[in-house]
């Protein structure tokens, strides 16, 4: 079962590479609050119908605070791409790998393996690879998505020390539901109330669909089943497939420096996650 779990973390991630490109390309033409308060209200009206039935009062209030950090998570994101490339704010998102069992740590007392730690200082040292080593180096946007990556950080160890007490499909609706209330609410103090042009709607079902209420049901099923540190670690595959996709719809080009980056990142995901599985397996066996 820990296979499919790592093989559902990774779906997702395909996914969310490839919408750095498609939400960069929409919020230049619709705003940033608009567009993730039409992105979140989609995504909560698609899964609501089936997480409805199983919410309880418990389960809007964990759920609701948890998704307050994630709002934050998204908005420093968003903006961020209003300043850098896909490419980049996908690999520094990925920073959320170190922030992860960092949030975990602090808050929760969590103690880290060895495998762990090697897997994140890989992580790390990759992640400063890809970000900084561009010929512009760090931007304005670099620093914002240096934000977002520490609100997923801790949104991951919130989800794995909480998750496990309710119905995933639930607490996913609960965080949704929090996001798109609190960008609703902000939005008319940002931007004019307008609905999406016509070349945004492609954006918001992709990004709210399938990145939103598809993707958040399946993290939470999984870290319902997976401590905050593998999951992290799994999730490190995200900046490598923005990446490919800044490479292959945006126009963005790594150098050297970078594509070394990325090979420490996908080390990182085999020490964290391919050892441990090969080992139990020879384990088990003996």
């Amino acid at each position: 079962m820990r296979l499919i779990y790592t093989l559902m973390l990774v779906s997702i991630t395909v996914v969310w590479g490839w919408t750095f490109v498609v939400v960069r390309d929409a919020i230049a033409i619709y705003g940033v609050l608009p567009f993730l308060a039409a992105r979140f209200v989609l995504a909560t009206a698609a899964i609501s119908p089936f997480a409805v039935p199983k919410l309880t009062r418990r389960t809007l209030i964990v759920g609701g605070g948890i998704g307050v950090v994630l709002a934050a998570g998204y908005l420093f994101q968003t903006l961020g791409l209003l300043f850098t490339t896909p490419t980049n704010s996908g690999l520094i998102t990925g920073l959320f790998v170190v922030f992860a069992p960092l949030a975990d740590r602090i808050f929760f007392g969590a103690s880290f393996s060895r495998q762990v730690i090697v897997a994140v200082v890989l992580s790390l040292l990759g992640m400063v690879l890809l970000a900084g080593g561009g010929p512009d180096g760090i931007n304005p946007g670099d620093l914002l998505t240096l934000v977002c990556a520490a609100a997923l950080g801790l949104h991951i160890a919130l989800l794995s020390r909480y998750a496990a007490g309710y119905d995933a499909i639930g607490l996913a609706f609960a965080q949704l539901l929090a996001m798109s209330l609190l960008f609703v609410v902000f939005w008319p103090f940002f931007d004019p109330l307008e609905l999406p042009p016509r070349g945004v709607w492609i954006a918001l079902l992709i990004t709210g669909l399938l990145a939103s209420a598809g993707a958040f049901w399946v993290q939470t099923f999984v870290q319902q089943r997976i401590p905050a540190a593998r999951t992290a670690i799994i999730l490190t595959m995200e900046p490598v497939f923005a990446g490919l996709f800044g490479y292959w719809l945006a126009g963005d080009r790594l150098v050297a420096i970078q594509i070394t980056g990325a090979i420490l990142i996908l080390s990182a995901l085999v020490v964290g996650e391919v050892f441990p599985l090969l080992q139990r397996r020879k384990q088990s066996s003996i």
